[in-house]
């Protein structure tokens, strides 16, 4: 059955996951170190993972497949998800695809060179309620193409 993984540890759009994939009848994957408290929602799954910088990305990467939905804002998970045939969405709603995965990867890389080479912090914008909102169109829209494209829900072409 299609699932929505969701790298849960600063995920900032976990209710808003739960409500849209609950409208689709979908299972919903919430993987963290743990901290986070468990949803009533039966259709709704914790997993807690060791402790460890990419626990929660190993887990992902290992369970999702193709015609699954991973919500995270890694970079690299994102892209090993493409890579398995799955779909990949980032908490703003800025949809990771094979065409802008390289790119995503490079500017990730470049902020992490600047942070050594100036010993400087690089900052991310504040999550907003514009990017809420956009989150919500986006996995709205993911989650119908998903649908159309594995209409038995097996995540099999």
């Amino acid at each position: 059955m299609l699932t929505v993984y969701v790298d849960g540890d600063a995920c900032p759009v976990k209710d808003e996951i739960e409500r849209v994939a609950g409208r689709h009848g979908l299972p919903v994957v919430i993987v963290s170190n743990g901290g986070l408290r468990p949803s009533r929602n039966p259709s709704v799954r914790h997993v807690t993972v060791d402790a460890g910088p990419d626990a929660a990305d190993d887990w992902i990467a290992g369970h999702a497949g193709e015609g699954d939905l991973v919500v995270t804002a890694d970079i690299p998970l994102a892209d090993r998800v493409l890579k398995t045939g799955g779909r990949a969405l980032g908490p703003s709603g800025h949809p990771f695809t094979t065409d802008n995965i390289g790119t995503a990867l490079g500017m990730r890389d470049f902020q992490r060179h600047l942070r050594e080479a100036s010993g400087g912090q690089t900052y991310n914008a504040g999550f907003t309620p514009k990017d809420r909102s956009r989150f919500l169109g986006a996995i709205e829209n993911e989650l119908q193409a998903l649908r159309r494209r594995y209409p038995g829900g097996t995540g099999k072409a």
